[in-house]
């Protein structure tokens, strides 16, 4: 069983039992989530797509709260004698998925 959900503007599918780095979430190390932007279901006989989100909800455990490593962003222009050098850390949160509760 797995199901599609958008959370940080983006899409990741997810089954139980895994866990998944997002876009950092507001809840703290133990609390529960409840994702219910769900786009699609798929268990054993039945395949659900919501038109566009279905009734559905993704019960999963904040794991932890970290940043990631630092990416470096390097512009250059040759010949002109202009570098720019710029670094990101992305703050993430990783989370357990615990069940996939389809009311449809």
């Amino acid at each position: 069983m797995y199901a599609i959900i958008e959370t940080g503007g983006k899409q990741l599918k997810v089954e139980p039992g895994k866990r998944y780095f997002i876009e950092k979430l507001p809840q703290a190390v133990g609390e529960a989530v409840k994702f219910d932007q769900i786009l699609l279901v798929k268990n054993d006989k039945k395949l659900d797509i919501g038109q566009p989100k279905l009734k559905a909800s993704v019960d999963a455990v904040v794991v932890d709260q970290f940043r990631d490593e630092k990416i470096e962003i390097l512009k250059h222009k040759r010949r002109k004698h202009h570098m720019k050098r710029q670094g990101h850390r992305q703050d993430l949160t990783c989370v357990e998925i615990k069940a996939i509760n389809n009311e449809g």
